[in-house]
C-alpha cells in the first residue's frame, strides 16, 4: 500500500513561492485500479512525480508497504516495485525497442516475448522491435512502447501519468482494454492512473479529485463519479484541459 502523509510542494517562480500540493493525505490500497482527476493546475501530475520520486516534497512523508520512501530516489523506487509511465515518453538514441523491454524485464528475454508486449499494446512487433526509441517514433508509439515496458516490468505499483496523451482514438481504445486487462491481473498490485478521461474513469476501482493543490475527495467510482459528473464548473473545468471529445 502507497501513503502519503500531509504532503506539500512548492516551487519558486518571478521569486515567489507558489504551493503546488497542500497538505495532501491519502491512501493507494493494493490491489486497486486509482484513476486521480480534477482541472487544470490541480496538482495532478505533481503528484504523479512525487510518488515515481522524480520530486521531493517540502513537507510530509510518503510510505510504500510500511517502508518511508520520501527520500528515495526514482531508481530505489523503480527496483521496490513503483513503476512510471511519463506524461511525454522519453526517447533513447542508440537503443532498440527489443533492448528496452529487456531492460524493463531484467532479463535476456526471447524476441518473441518482447514482441508479445508490443502486441498487447497494439503495436505490430515486426514493425517496431528493432527500431530506436529516438525521434523516428511519433509520440503515441513512443507513449504506447512505453506502456509494454511497464507491462514487461510489472511493478507492484505502477503509475501512469495522462496515459492517454497524443494518441490517436484506436490506440485510446486499445489503452483502455489494456488497463482492463491490468485491473483483472493485478491482484495484489495497484495501478494509479492521472486522467481527466471519462472512459478511463469508469474503469476505476477508486477516484480521487484534485483542484488546488488540495484533496477534494476519494471513494469509490460509484460514489464519487455522478457528483463529479453532476458538477457543472468540475465538467467545465475538466473538458477545457482535456481538449477533446469524450474528455470528462
Amino acid at each position: 500500500m502507497l501513503e502519503l502523509k500531509n504532503i506539500s510542494f512548492g516551487v519558486s517562480e518571478d521569486g515567489q513561492e507558489k504551493e503546488i500540493i497542500r497538505d495532501i493525505s491519502l491512501q493507494i490500497p493494493d490491489g486497486k485500479l486509482v484513476v486521480i482527476t480534477g482541472p487544470n493546475g490541480g496538482g495532478k501530475s505533481t503528484l504523479a512525480r512525487l510518488i515515481a520520486g522524480i520530486e521531493k516534497p517540502d513537507m510530509g512523508e510518503i510510505y510504500y508497504n510500511g517502508q518511508d520512501i520520501t527520500d528515495l530516489s526514482i531508481t530505489d523506487r523503480a527496483r521496490m516495485g513503483i513503476g512510471f509511465a511519463f506524461q511525454q515518453p522519453v526517447r533513447f538514441k542508440g537503443i532498440q525497442v527489443l533492448d528496452l523491454i529487456r531492460l524493463a524485464t531484467g532479463r535476456n528475454i526471447s524476441v518473441a516475448d518482447a514482441c508479445e508486449y508490443l502486441s498487447r499494446v497494439g503495436l505490430c512487433a515486426r514493425d517496431y522491435i528493432d527500431r530506436e526509441v529516438n525521434s523516428s517514433l511519433s509520440g503515441g508509439e513512443l507513449k504506447r512502447i512505453e506502456i509494454a515496458t511497464v507491462l514487461a516490468k510489472a511493478p507492484s505499483l505502477a503509475v501512469f501519468d495522462e496515459p492517454e496523451a497524443g494518441i490517436d482514438l484506436w490506440s485510446f481504445q486499445n489503452l483502455i482494454e489494456v488497463f482492463e486487462q491490468m485491473r483483472k491481473e493485478i491482484k495484489n498490485s495497484s495501478i494509479l492512473i492521472i486522467s481527466h478521461q471519462e472512459r478511463i474513469l469508469n474503469i476505476a476501482d477508486e477516484v480521487i479529485v484534485l483542484r488546488d493543490g488540495q484533496l477534494v475527495t476519494q471513494g469509490a467510482r460509484e460514489s464519487v463519479l455522478p457528483d463529479l459528473i453532476g458538477t457543472a464548473s468540475v465538467v467545465k473545468e475538466c473538458q477545457k484541459f482535456a481538449g477533446a471529445k469524450g474528455g470528462l
